[in-house]
């Protein structure tokens, strides 16, 4: 059960109400972790211009970027967000097989080696990037991968982390 409420449209301010709007037409409906940031509007605009800046803009696939959301999540356990990604990565048109080697064997994936690279290092530094070391750095960099992508992967992985915790911190109903 829910430890927080989720505000809904008709209760939330018109300021609010306006980026609720903006999210439903994005994905055809507000999901609750926004419904739970609308307890406090500057977090909800934060996070949704956040939202925007890394998954709509920059220069990595979406696909790239759902496989990082997706992995980021299973690897911190979060089921909101490993079933939001999932459902993400079928609507881009991710097959259950590409899915699955996404998730267990992303070295078999169908993504190029500087992708795989990218996801690697955002799931490494997700869970010890003090290990991680110069060397990894150099061979990512050798795939081909350059600093504003590395920079975006991270931020991905980033905006994911943050979205886990609060979202199993206050075990936020999962509505996918």
């Amino acid at each position: 059960m829910a430890r927080i409420s989720v505000v809904g449209k008709e209760e939330a301010s018109k300021d609010v109400q306006e980026i609720l709007a903006e999210i439903e037409d994005v994905f055809g409906k507000v999901p609750n972790l926004f419904k739970t940031y609308s307890h406090f509007p500057p977090l909800l605009k934060a996070n949704w211009d956040k939202v925007k800046a890394l998954m709509m803009r920059g220069n990595l696939s979406r696909k790239t970027k759902e496989a990082i959301a997706l992995l980021v999540s299973k690897d911190n356990s979060c089921s909101y967000c490993v079933a939001a990604h999932t459902v993400a990565l079928r609507s881009i048109g991710a097959t259950e097989e590409e899915i699955k080697k996404i998730e267990d064997e992303i070295e078999k994936s169908e993504f190029t080696e500087k992708e795989r690279g990218l996801i690697s290092f955002a799931r490494k530094a997700n869970k010890d990037p003090n290990k991680i070391t110069d060397e990894e750095f150099e061979e990512l960099k050798k795939t081909g991968a350059n600093e504003s992508e590395i920079v975006e992967a991270l931020g991905v992985m980033e905006l994911f982390t943050a979205f886990n915790k609060f979202l199993d911190s206050l075990n936020v109903e999962i509505d996918f």
